[in-house]
């Protein structure tokens, strides 16, 4: 087993759950945007992703990193959702979120609902993005069950595979986003996820990736 700096690390075979190696895989804390996928996850299950959302001012009010969205503007979910995945942006997820369950706070029920349902018993959630906020907290084994779920799901596998999108924004402009995930362009067999960062959290990673038909998360 590779020696990681990491303070939190689980690998799982993504075929049969399989625990292949771990480290402190069950102590608690923030996980960035990483939490994204399963802000992703719900919006994929609701369904109508080529409909379209309108923004409000509730999705505006964010700390970086934002794409730039403005009241009244509209967009397809599936637009703001390969957003989401690939540029990781808070203003979007915010939109998504709010669009899907009428407000943010409704839709953080969902995510924790959610997530009982899938087994992350050592996680809680307060908003859809990772920003930090008190009482929000997974773990490595918890993100790794969401992962496993998340990577069987034909709309997220094909998005976070995506290196760079091409953002038609309301106004006509167009904006390139390139993906988050550096190490979908250090490692071959890298597929995937999704990156997380912030000063409380510091660096964060959910990676898939498969290799001699040995797929891992």
């Amino acid at each position: 087993i590779p020696a990681v700096r990491a303070g939190r690390v689980i690998v799982v075979d993504a075929k049969t759950g399989d625990i292949l190696a771990e480290k402190n895989a069950d102590k608690r804390g923030p996980v960035a945007s990483t939490q994204k996928l399963l802000t992703a996850l719900l919006v994929v299950e609701s369904g109508d992703l080529e409909e379209y959302l309108t923004v409000q001012d509730p999705d505006i009010d964010c700390a970086p990193v934002r794409i730039g969205l403005k009241v009244g503007e509209t967009y397809p979910r599936i637009q703001l959702l390969t957003a989401l995945l690939v540029k990781s942006s808070n203003d979007v997820a915010q939109a998504l979120a709010r669009d899907n369950a009428g407000s943010i706070e409704a839709f953080v029920d969902r995510m924790n609902g959610r997530a009982r349902v899938l087994g992350m018993h050592d996680s809680h959630f307060v908003n859809p993005h990772g920003l930090p906020a008190d009482d929000q907290y997974s773990t490595a084994r918890d993100m790794a069950r969401l992962a496993l779920v998340a990577d069987t799901n034909p709309v997220i596998r094909d998005l976070v595979e995506v290196r760079r999108f091409d953002f038609p924004k309301a106004d006509g402009r167009m904006i390139r986003l390139e993906n988050t995930n550096r190490v979908m362009r250090d490692c071959e067999f890298c597929d995937g996820m999704k990156t997380g960062y912030t000063q409380l959290a510091g660096h964060c990673l959910v990676c898939s990736g498969e290799k001699d038909g040995r797929r891992r998360i």
